[in-house]
């Protein structure tokens, strides 16, 4: 007779709910056979972490650079990572904001802020998903917007920021030839910004 000792171990329910995500929603753990109550005792016994209001994480999870933008973007359905986030996922900044910027639908109820800072910025439901890319970190898809969406925002948001901030990474970026001249001329159309970001863009073409 095999010894007990000998049997494989089974994978904890948790961690097969979690697969490979690395932060998901009491829902979505729900969805995948996690009950509430499992959860509030797994929580209790620290064998799951509670990160932000209806959050949850395994505490041996390896986060990335990008966790924030992770939970940001499970946080808030229909939010998309914009502005100086955005910016520092596509590498065209050496400052990492300290808060997480969030574009969401004008008719979308603002989130709450728990111990994740965010920075909300609305627009027009149509042009939510206008440069929205999605990409695969910590097993989520999280969407971000493109770089030529950035750089049109930014000029957006000059009086905030600063116009030398949205120069600055409109320089960065073509170095770079992070963008297509003909994507970034279409976003700063349909934004009314083409009449801003002219004298910038014919410096760098002269």
């Amino acid at each position: 007779m095999a010894n007990i000792a000998d049997k494989p171990k089974r994978s904890e329910p948790l961690a097969l709910a979690f697969g490979v995500a690395s932060v998901l929603r009491s829902k979505e753990l729900e969805a995948r056979g996690i009950s509430r109550e499992v959860l509030r005792q797994a929580t209790r016994d620290g064998k799951v972490e509670r990160v932000g209001r209806g959050l949850y994480s395994l505490p041996t999870v390896t986060a990335t650079e990008h966790h924030s933008l992770v939970v940001a973007a499970t946080r808030v359905e229909g939010a998309r990572i914009s502005h100086l986030s955005a910016l520092a996922f596509h590498g065209l900044t050496t400052q990492n904001p300290r808060e997480v910027w969030l574009t969401i639908p004008r008719t979308m109820r603002k989130p709450e802020t728990d111990a994740l800072p965010l920075r909300v910025v609305r627009c027009q439901a149509d042009m939510l998903d206008d440069g929205a890319e999605w990409h695969e970190i910590e097993g989520a898809r999280v969407p971000v917007y493109s770089v030529a969406r950035t750089l049109v925002d930014l000029f957006r948001q000059r009086n905030k920021l600063g116009v030398d901030v949205a120069i600055e990474a409109l320089r960065e970026a073509w170095r770079g030839k992070r963008f297509q001249l003909k994507d970034l001329n279409r976003l700063a159309a349909r934004f009314r910004m083409t009449r801003v970001m002219k004298p910038y863009l014919e410096s760098l073409l002269s």
